[in-house]
């Protein structure tokens, strides 16, 4: 009781002084939050891409190298792949070709790609309108093609591009769907903002050309993916001369990077709000210390009536405790409610959370802080003699 009417004869000291306490604590949540939100964020956009995948391309060329024919990927290599390696969730093949539209009276160049049977489902494309070609699709050479959402909005403006036709040259193929990519890859990948989807075995009948540009295999669980990577490369140097180099990649490599970086921003961050929490109980202590001095006669008073030096000690330790324990809880309620706040602002989909072990950590360690801090004003303060105390003016 004698500490809570201290701290309310001095509202404007130790709203001061909490304020650096609220600072660092809301910093501890808010760091933390902004670390787990941050890795998540990276990591599904990683894997938005295609998880659990490995692709695998020839290379054109490298030191002293250059491809020929038979080093091209072909259907056979596919097939090769898919039955050599147990488990497969899926594998799929693609190839890319510039061709020319004519959409609204001007010709633009798009992308033209060949796909084979489960494309849709190993590279994750959202399906917004109609379908995704099939695999009777495949098998029939069907002259369908689904279209990025882009170019739909391009050549088929203010109407539905379902059952539409669609012109490339001397070319016409019906439109069954329009897709975007559910993460973007910025054009890195053969979909592009402007991209007309056919049947793999229809391009190779317009194009006589057997190959495929790049094979995917999807692995069924992460632990795998190393695994699949090994053999799928294994499969290929056997199919081909023992001069032709081929790149197999999967994206195990960038996730580990990005999780990396997401635990070296963690640290440097919590340094910067442990740093912040230091400050504060610096700002503690300096405060307690300047209190001591003040109520220097009240101490000696309160002493020469019979009070111990452990009541004095524990009242000077108590208001620490409370100025630290009050503004941890009010920088957690602020760090908690800021992303609550700030969601309608964030990108639909942002994925935000809070990580209630940092709640529990920066309201001990705030706490800890102020018992740290308040430990030498408290001990000071026991330590006066109670007849200097009463002569102090």
């Amino acid at each position: 009781m004698v500490a809570l009417e201290a701290l309310r004869a001095n509202k404007l000291k130790a709203a001061l002084t909490m304020l650096g306490v609220v600072i660092g604590s809301a910093c501890i949540v808010m760091v933390a939050t902004v670390a787990t939100t941050g890795k998540e964020y990276i990591l599904s956009s990683i894997e938005a891409v295609g998880s659990n995948l490995v692709s695998a391309e020839v290379l054109r060329a490298g030191p002293g190298q250059s491809a020929v024919q038979s080093d091209e990927l072909t259907h056979d290599d596919l097939v090769a792949i898919r039955a050599g390696i147990p488990g497969l969730k899926e594998v799929a093949g693609s190839y890319q070709i510039g061709m020319t539209v004519v959409a609204q009276g001007v010709a633009r160049t798009v992308t033209l790609t060949g796909v084979t049977s489960g494309f849709q489902r190993i590279r994750n494309l959202v399906i917004l309108r109609g379908r995704f070609l099939d695999a009777d699709d495949m098998e029939a050479r069907s002259k369908v093609c689904s279209i990025s959402e882009k170019l739909a909005a391009r050549a088929f403006p203010h109407q539905d591009p379902v059952g539409q036709v669609l012109r490339m040259g001397e070319l016409q193929f019906t439109v069954v769907g329009t897709f975007r990519e559910r993460m973007s890859t910025f054009g890195l990948a053969e979909i592009q903002d402007e991209t007309v989807v056919i049947p793999l075995s229809l391009l190779k009948y317009y194009t006589g050309n057997d190959s495929i540009r790049t094979i995917y295999a999807q692995a069924a669980h992460l632990d795998e993916v190393p695994g699949v990577t090994r053999q799928v490369a294994e499969i290929l140097k056997a199919r081909h001369r023992p001069g032709a180099v081929y790149s197999v990649n999967n994206l195990n490599g960038i996730l580990d990077t990005a999780r990396k970086i997401s635990v070296a921003l963690t640290i440097i961050l919590l340094l910067v709000g442990f740093i912040a929490l230091v400050i504060s109980g610096i700002g503690i202590m300096n405060i307690m210390l300047v209190t001591v001095t003040e109520r220097t006669r009240e101490i000696g008073v309160r002493m020469a009536v019979g009070a111990p030096r452990r009541e004095i000690q524990w009242q000077f330790l108590l208001e620490a405790i409370l100025i630290s324990g009050t503004g941890a809880l009010l920088g957690i309620l602020f760090a908690v409610s800021l992303p609550v706040i700030l969601r309608p602002v964030l990108p639909r989909g942002f994925p935000v959370s809070v990580s209630w072990l940092s709640v529990i950590v920066a309201f001990l360690v705030t706490c800890f802080t102020g018992i740290l801090f308040g430990y030498l004003p408290a001990n000071r303060a026991a330590g006066l003699q109670p007849t200097e105390s009463l002569r102090y003016e």
